[in-house]
Protein backbone atom coordinates (compact mmCIF):
# COMPACT_ATOMS: atom_id res chain seq x y z
CA UNK A 1 0.00 0.00 0.00
CA UNK A 2 2.57 2.53 -1.18
CA UNK A 3 0.05 5.39 -1.38
CA UNK A 4 -0.62 5.21 2.36
CA UNK A 5 -0.32 8.59 4.11
CA UNK A 6 -0.87 8.70 7.87
CA UNK A 7 -0.36 11.46 10.39
CA UNK A 8 0.02 12.33 14.06
CA UNK A 9 -1.44 15.70 15.05
CA UNK A 10 -0.80 16.78 18.66
CA UNK A 11 -1.94 20.05 20.19
CA UNK A 12 0.69 22.08 22.12
CA UNK A 13 -1.44 22.37 25.25
CA UNK A 14 1.19 20.52 27.28
CA UNK A 15 3.83 17.79 27.00
CA UNK A 16 3.05 14.34 25.63
CA UNK A 17 1.89 11.69 28.09
CA UNK A 18 1.53 7.91 27.77
CA UNK A 19 -1.87 8.17 26.09
CA UNK A 20 -0.39 10.52 23.48
CA UNK A 21 2.46 8.08 22.91
CA UNK A 22 0.04 5.20 22.31
CA UNK A 23 -1.73 7.20 19.58
CA UNK A 24 1.58 8.26 18.01
CA UNK A 25 3.02 4.73 18.03
CA UNK A 26 -0.17 3.21 16.60
CA UNK A 27 -0.30 5.68 13.72
CA UNK A 28 3.43 5.25 13.08
CA UNK A 29 3.33 1.44 13.08
CA UNK A 30 0.27 1.23 10.85
CA UNK A 31 1.85 3.60 8.32
CA UNK A 32 5.21 1.87 8.24
CA UNK A 33 3.69 -1.63 8.20
CA UNK A 34 1.97 -0.57 4.96
CA UNK A 35 5.13 1.02 3.47
CA UNK A 36 3.50 4.39 3.94
CA UNK A 37 4.39 7.95 4.84
CA UNK A 38 3.99 9.24 8.40
CA UNK A 39 3.39 12.98 8.74
CA UNK A 40 3.43 15.29 11.73
CA UNK A 41 1.09 18.25 12.11
CA UNK A 42 1.10 20.68 15.02
CA UNK A 43 -2.49 21.70 15.77
CA UNK A 44 -1.67 25.09 17.28
CA UNK A 45 -4.92 26.93 16.59
CA UNK A 46 -6.01 27.71 20.14
CA UNK A 47 -3.54 30.15 21.76
CA UNK A 48 -5.57 30.58 24.99
CA UNK A 49 -5.14 26.85 25.73
CA UNK A 50 -1.56 26.45 24.52
CA UNK A 51 1.39 26.16 26.87
CA UNK A 52 4.57 28.11 26.21
CA UNK A 53 7.29 25.83 24.89
CA UNK A 54 4.96 22.83 24.56
CA UNK A 55 5.35 22.50 20.77
CA UNK A 56 9.14 22.27 21.02
CA UNK A 57 8.92 19.83 23.90
CA UNK A 58 6.56 17.60 21.89
CA UNK A 59 8.99 17.54 18.98
CA UNK A 60 11.87 16.69 21.32
CA UNK A 61 9.90 13.84 22.90
CA UNK A 62 8.97 12.35 19.54
CA UNK A 63 12.60 12.45 18.42
CA UNK A 64 13.78 10.97 21.72
CA UNK A 65 11.33 8.10 21.26
CA UNK A 66 12.52 7.34 17.73
CA UNK A 67 9.32 8.62 16.11
CA UNK A 68 10.85 10.45 13.16
CA UNK A 69 8.32 11.96 10.79
CA UNK A 70 8.49 12.14 7.02
CA UNK A 71 8.33 15.38 5.04
CA UNK A 72 8.01 18.88 6.45
CA UNK A 73 6.24 19.55 9.72
CA UNK A 74 3.00 21.52 9.23
CA UNK A 75 1.85 24.14 11.75
CA UNK A 76 -1.86 24.94 11.57
CA UNK A 77 -1.16 28.49 12.73
CA UNK A 78 0.56 29.04 9.37
CA UNK A 79 -2.50 27.99 7.36
CA UNK A 80 -5.18 30.47 8.39
CA UNK A 81 -5.71 31.72 4.84
CA UNK A 82 -6.38 28.17 3.66
CA UNK A 83 -9.06 27.73 6.32
CA UNK A 84 -10.70 31.01 5.36
CA UNK A 85 -10.75 30.01 1.69
CA UNK A 86 -12.18 26.61 2.54
CA UNK A 87 -14.92 28.18 4.63
CA UNK A 88 -15.84 30.44 1.73
CA UNK A 89 -16.59 27.37 -0.40
CA UNK A 90 -19.20 26.34 2.18
CA UNK A 91 -21.19 29.57 2.02
CA UNK A 92 -24.30 27.68 0.90
CA UNK A 93 -24.22 25.51 4.03
CA UNK A 94 -23.10 27.86 6.84
CA UNK A 95 -24.69 30.61 8.92
CA UNK A 96 -23.78 32.99 11.79
CA UNK A 97 -24.79 32.16 15.35
CA UNK A 98 -24.70 34.33 18.47
CA UNK A 99 -26.13 31.78 20.94
CA UNK A 100 -24.32 31.63 24.26
CA UNK A 101 -22.83 28.52 25.83
CA UNK A 102 -25.38 28.46 28.66
CA UNK A 103 -28.21 28.18 26.13
CA UNK A 104 -26.56 25.19 24.44
CA UNK A 105 -25.98 23.51 27.80
CA UNK A 106 -29.65 23.96 28.53
CA UNK A 107 -30.43 21.90 25.44
CA UNK A 108 -28.24 19.02 26.66
CA UNK A 109 -25.55 20.05 24.20
CA UNK A 110 -27.62 19.60 21.03
CA UNK A 111 -27.99 22.84 19.09
CA UNK A 112 -31.55 23.45 17.90
CA UNK A 113 -30.72 25.61 14.88
CA UNK A 114 -32.15 28.79 16.45
CA UNK A 115 -29.97 31.16 14.40
CA UNK A 116 -30.96 29.51 11.14
CA UNK A 117 -34.38 31.06 11.72
CA UNK A 118 -33.32 34.21 13.62
CA UNK A 119 -30.24 35.79 12.11
CA UNK A 120 -28.02 37.83 14.48
CA UNK A 121 -27.51 41.51 13.83
CA UNK A 122 -24.42 42.55 11.89
CA UNK A 123 -22.94 44.25 14.97
CA UNK A 124 -22.88 41.11 17.13
CA UNK A 125 -19.95 38.76 17.63
CA UNK A 126 -20.90 35.47 16.01
CA UNK A 127 -19.67 31.96 15.53
CA UNK A 128 -20.12 30.21 12.19
CA UNK A 129 -22.03 26.93 12.10
CA UNK A 130 -22.41 24.40 9.30
CA UNK A 131 -25.75 22.77 8.60
CA UNK A 132 -25.85 19.04 9.22
CA UNK A 133 -28.94 18.17 7.20
CA UNK A 134 -29.37 17.79 3.48
CA UNK A 135 -30.12 20.94 1.57
CA UNK A 136 -32.67 19.20 -0.64
CA UNK A 137 -34.52 17.60 2.31
CA UNK A 138 -33.94 19.87 5.33
CA UNK A 139 -35.89 17.70 7.77
CA UNK A 140 -34.05 14.48 6.94
CA UNK A 141 -30.86 14.51 8.94
CA UNK A 142 -27.85 12.68 7.61
CA UNK A 143 -25.88 9.95 9.29
CA UNK A 144 -22.42 8.57 8.71
CA UNK A 145 -21.63 4.87 8.33
CA UNK A 146 -18.06 3.69 8.14
CA UNK A 147 -15.90 0.69 9.02
CA UNK A 148 -13.41 1.52 11.75
CA UNK A 149 -10.09 -0.27 11.21
CA UNK A 150 -10.10 -1.59 14.78
CA UNK A 151 -13.70 -1.30 15.96
CA UNK A 152 -15.61 -2.46 12.90
CA UNK A 153 -18.87 -0.96 11.57
CA UNK A 154 -19.82 2.41 13.05
CA UNK A 155 -23.01 4.44 12.76
CA UNK A 156 -23.31 8.04 13.87
CA UNK A 157 -26.23 10.43 13.24
CA UNK A 158 -24.88 13.85 12.28
CA UNK A 159 -27.65 15.63 14.15
CA UNK A 160 -26.59 14.13 17.48
CA UNK A 161 -25.12 17.52 18.45
CA UNK A 162 -26.93 19.59 15.84
CA UNK A 163 -25.26 22.08 13.49
CA UNK A 164 -21.67 22.45 14.64
CA UNK A 165 -19.22 25.34 14.81
CA UNK A 166 -16.41 25.73 12.29
CA UNK A 167 -15.33 29.22 13.37
CA UNK A 168 -15.62 30.50 16.92
CA UNK A 169 -16.93 33.83 18.20
CA UNK A 170 -13.38 34.86 19.12
CA UNK A 171 -12.38 34.52 15.46
CA UNK A 172 -10.41 31.27 15.87
CA UNK A 173 -11.02 28.47 13.40
CA UNK A 174 -12.50 25.38 14.99
CA UNK A 175 -10.72 22.04 15.14
CA UNK A 176 -13.30 20.29 12.93
CA UNK A 177 -12.72 22.64 10.00
CA UNK A 178 -8.93 22.84 10.25
CA UNK A 179 -8.36 19.11 10.56
CA UNK A 180 -10.46 18.41 7.46
CA UNK A 181 -8.79 21.09 5.36
CA UNK A 182 -5.35 19.79 6.35
CA UNK A 183 -6.15 16.11 5.87
CA UNK A 184 -7.34 16.92 2.36
CA UNK A 185 -4.36 19.20 1.69
CA UNK A 186 -1.84 16.59 2.83
CA UNK A 187 -3.58 13.73 1.05
CA UNK A 188 -4.07 11.76 4.27
CA UNK A 189 -5.45 8.30 3.50
CA UNK A 190 -5.51 6.82 7.02
CA UNK A 191 -6.31 8.49 10.35
CA UNK A 192 -5.20 6.40 13.33
CA UNK A 193 -5.96 8.12 16.64
CA UNK A 194 -7.43 7.67 20.13
CA UNK A 195 -10.96 6.48 20.84
CA UNK A 196 -11.84 9.87 22.36
CA UNK A 197 -11.99 11.31 18.83
CA UNK A 198 -14.38 8.69 17.47
CA UNK A 199 -17.30 11.09 18.01
CA UNK A 200 -15.64 13.65 15.71
CA UNK A 201 -15.35 11.27 12.79
CA UNK A 202 -18.89 11.68 11.45
CA UNK A 203 -18.56 15.47 11.41
CA UNK A 204 -15.18 15.29 9.70
CA UNK A 205 -16.36 12.83 7.07
CA UNK A 206 -19.32 15.12 6.44
CA UNK A 207 -17.15 18.22 6.03
CA UNK A 208 -14.74 16.37 3.74
CA UNK A 209 -17.68 15.31 1.58
CA UNK A 210 -18.79 18.95 1.34
CA UNK A 211 -15.26 19.78 0.14
CA UNK A 212 -15.57 16.88 -2.34
CA UNK A 213 -12.38 15.42 -0.87
CA UNK A 214 -11.51 11.72 -0.72
CA UNK A 215 -12.41 10.25 2.66
CA UNK A 216 -9.61 8.65 4.69
CA UNK A 217 -9.96 5.33 6.48
CA UNK A 218 -10.27 5.76 10.25
CA UNK A 219 -9.06 3.65 13.13
CA UNK A 220 -9.52 4.46 16.83
CA UNK A 221 -7.20 2.94 19.40
CA UNK A 222 -8.00 2.18 23.06
CA UNK A 223 -7.56 4.94 25.61
CA UNK A 224 -5.01 4.80 28.42
CA UNK A 225 -6.74 5.44 31.73
CA UNK A 226 -5.72 6.71 35.13
CA UNK A 227 -6.31 4.65 38.27
CA UNK A 228 -9.70 6.33 38.71
CA UNK A 229 -10.83 5.13 35.29
CA UNK A 230 -10.68 8.55 33.62
CA UNK A 231 -8.79 9.21 30.41
CA UNK A 232 -5.18 10.34 30.74
CA UNK A 233 -5.10 13.90 29.49
CA UNK A 234 -3.06 17.07 29.64
CA UNK A 235 -6.01 18.86 31.24
CA UNK A 236 -6.07 16.27 34.03
CA UNK A 237 -2.32 16.74 34.50
CA UNK A 238 -1.30 13.29 33.28
CA UNK A 239 2.35 12.53 34.00
CA UNK A 240 4.53 13.80 31.12
CA UNK A 241 6.67 11.32 29.24
CA UNK A 242 10.17 10.91 30.62
CA UNK A 243 12.41 11.17 27.56
CA UNK A 244 15.25 9.57 29.54
CA UNK A 245 13.13 6.40 29.72
CA UNK A 246 12.14 6.44 26.06
CA UNK A 247 12.88 2.78 25.30
CA UNK A 248 10.81 1.60 28.28
CA UNK A 249 7.99 3.92 27.20
CA UNK A 250 8.01 2.53 23.66
CA UNK A 251 8.00 -1.04 24.96
CA UNK A 252 5.01 -0.25 27.20
CA UNK A 253 3.14 1.35 24.27
CA UNK A 254 3.82 -1.68 22.07
CA UNK A 255 2.45 -4.02 24.74
CA UNK A 256 -0.57 -1.74 25.26
CA UNK A 257 -1.35 -2.02 21.53
CA UNK A 258 -1.28 -5.82 21.58
CA UNK A 259 2.21 -6.48 20.24
CA UNK A 260 3.75 -9.73 21.55
CA UNK A 261 6.50 -9.81 24.17
CA UNK A 262 9.79 -8.44 22.96
CA UNK A 263 12.49 -11.00 22.17
CA UNK A 264 15.22 -8.50 23.07
CA UNK A 265 16.95 -7.01 26.09
CA UNK A 266 15.31 -3.64 26.63
CA UNK A 267 18.44 -2.27 28.27
CA UNK A 268 20.47 -2.64 25.09
CA UNK A 269 17.85 -1.82 22.46
CA UNK A 270 17.21 1.60 20.95
CA UNK A 271 13.78 3.08 20.31
CA UNK A 272 14.38 2.83 16.58
CA UNK A 273 15.07 -0.91 16.91
CA UNK A 274 12.00 -1.42 19.07
CA UNK A 275 9.80 0.41 16.56
CA UNK A 276 11.33 -1.54 13.66
CA UNK A 277 10.43 -4.76 15.46
CA UNK A 278 6.98 -3.34 16.17
CA UNK A 279 6.43 -2.71 12.46
CA UNK A 280 7.29 -6.34 11.70
CA UNK A 281 4.80 -7.76 14.20
CA UNK A 282 2.09 -5.11 13.86
CA UNK A 283 -1.39 -6.61 13.60
CA UNK A 284 -4.56 -4.55 13.44
CA UNK A 285 -6.50 -7.55 14.72
CA UNK A 286 -4.38 -7.66 17.89
CA UNK A 287 -5.12 -4.08 18.95
CA UNK A 288 -7.46 -4.10 22.00
CA UNK A 289 -10.86 -2.49 21.56
CA UNK A 290 -11.35 -1.44 25.20
CA UNK A 291 -9.57 1.12 27.34
CA UNK A 292 -7.26 0.05 30.15
CA UNK A 293 -5.16 1.56 32.92
CA UNK A 294 -1.77 2.88 31.84
CA UNK A 295 0.95 0.30 32.60
CA UNK A 296 2.93 2.53 34.96
CA UNK A 297 -0.15 2.92 37.16
CA UNK A 298 -1.30 -0.70 37.36
CA UNK A 299 0.79 -1.73 40.35
CA UNK A 300 0.46 1.53 42.29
Amino acid sequence: MTNYIGRFAPSPTGPLHFGSLVAAVASYLDAKAHQGTWLLRMEDLDPPREQAGAADRILQSLEAHGLHWDQQLVYQSHRLEAYQQAMATLKYAIYPCNCIRQRIIGMQGRYDGHCRRHSPSASEAVAIRVMTDTLSKPQQHQSEHFDDIFLGPQYSPLDHNGDFIIKRKDGLFAYQLAVCVDDAYQGVTHVIRGHDLLDSTSRQRYLLSLFKAKLPEYGHTPLALGKDGSKLSKQAKARPLEDTQAASNIMAALHFLGCPSLPVDINSTSCEELLSWGVQVWSRQSVPTVASIAPYLRDK
